[in-house]
């Protein structure tokens, strides 16, 4: 029984070194994702802008999936750290992409249009299913 809790925790220390990385790298997107958008996120979740918190849910959520991806097929922490760092990057091209073909996106969701923030959202996530199972192909 003790070998058998030991080897069971024996990938505690992987498991503490891919968390931390992760957590890293959705504190990074967070900084760059809410540096992109013109709209202050957390002041407008603060006033309870449903569209606003729908919107960044949906970024962290369509980032989280490839990065649990990259987690999960990851031959290394630099592997991990590479990928998720692109993972990163599509994400943020992607609110980019759909401010350009929605150019009030952001004025929208400041003014509460549950439709943007739900839209911001959907795209965010697909976008995020699509990146990850992208990194399914090594």
């Amino acid at each position: 029984m003790i070998e058998t809790t030991l080897y069971s925790l024996s990938g505690f220390l992987d498991f503490i070194a891919y968390f931390v990385l992760a957590v890293a790298l959705m504190g990074l997107f967070w900084q760059i994702y809410t540096w992109v958008t013109p709209q202050d996120e957390m002041g407008l979740v603060k006033e309870n802008n449903v569209a606003a918190a729908v919107a960044l849910g949906g970024a962290l959520l369509g980032f989280a999936l490839p990065l649990s991806g990259a987690i999960t097929h990851a031959l290394s922490l630099l592997d991990c750290a590479i990928w998720g760092s692109i993972a990163l990057v599509v994400q943020v091209l992607t609110f980019l992409v759909l401010r350009l073909t929605l150019p009030q996106l952001p004025e929208r969701i400041a003014q509460r249009e549950l439709a943007a923030g739900v839209l911001t959202a959907a795209v965010s996530i697909a976008i995020g299913l699509l990146n990850a199972a992208s990194m399914t192909y090594w």
